[in-house]
């Protein structure tokens, strides 16, 4: 399974919460309300971040592990992500679509129990070619 790893900066202020950054992903930042908070936020930004790369045919950086300088407080903390699990999750997830049939249709299938959301799935990936 590829996995991806990547330094994250988390800072501190005065201000509560803690800001994330990647010094090697360029644009992909977070936060959060305390540090676990700030950890999930942290990567699940990264796993978005690289799923959105790819998609897009960008280049992923390369990790450098030159630790950055911080701030008083700051962390440097290693972010492990599964892209390949990402992708998986995102291109499978679920998404409710409205479509519009006539009313003694609608009917006839409500008679016979049919569930909409398969029998529609399947005449899709039917008419696509799709044997999976």
């Amino acid at each position: 399974m590829r996995k991806l790893t990547y330094l994250a900066v988390f800072e501190t202020d005065e201000k509560p919460g803690i800001s994330v950054y990647f010094p090697d992903v360029q644009g992909c930042v977070s936060c959060g309300d305390n540090f676990e908070h700030a950890l999930q936020m942290a990567k699940e930004a990264l796993a978005l971040h690289i799923y959105g790369m790819e998609k897009d045919g960008e280049t992923l950086p390369k990790r450098t592990d030159k630790v950055p300088e911080t701030g008083k407080g700051d962390m440097v903390v290693p972010i492990t992500v599964y892209p390949d699990i990402v992708k998986d999750e995102i291109n499978n997830r679920r998404e409710k679509t409205t479509v519009t049939i006539p009313h003694w249709l609608k009917s006839a299938a409500e008679a016979e129990g049919l569930n909409y959301s398969r029998l529609l799935e399947a005449a899709i990936k039917e008419t696509l070619g799709i044997n999976s």
